[in-house]
């Protein structure tokens, strides 16, 4: 399976702290709040005392997205927050990858579920796109 078979994946040509920079203020463009933020490499470094790459994942939400989704189906919350990773590739260069709701949320919702997953992936793309763009 590739990269992009799990989300919407940019390869970056800035650094992992530029692009962690950048990546909060191109989703509030688009209505998105940061609400969670997980140190992947910190947390593999404590819980298992191995290193691994810089990486991290925002958890965004987008709450009029999430509150419309909310009254169409109760337990899509399973589905949010909308995970965004933020990793430093090989080449030292940032990787953004940001979920696809159209293969989670749409993939056995309503059809407001779908209309709603194209929307925020629209967004979505649009902020992964700024972030690349710089």
């Amino acid at each position: 399976m590739t990269a992009e078979a799990f989300g919407i994946r940019k390869p970056l040509t800035c650094s992992y702290d530029e692009a962690l920079s950048r990546v909060p203020e191109a989703l509030q463009k688009e209505g998105f709040g940061v609400l969670t933020e997980i140190d992947v490499s910190a947390t593999l470094k404590k819980k298992l005392e191995v290193d691994f790459r810089r990486y991290k994942i925002l958890g965004a939400c987008n709450p009029s997205f999430a509150h419309r989704a909310l009254q169409d189906e109760l337990e899509i919350g399973v589905l949010m927050p909308c995970n965004v990773i933020v990793y430093e590739g090989d080449d030292g260069n940032a990787v953004v990858v940001g979920v696809d709701p159209v293969q989670t949320m749409a993939a056995k919702g309503s059809d407001a579920i779908r209309e709603i997953a194209g929307e925020v992936r629209t967004k979505l793309a649009r902020a992964l796109d700024a972030v690349a763009e710089g």
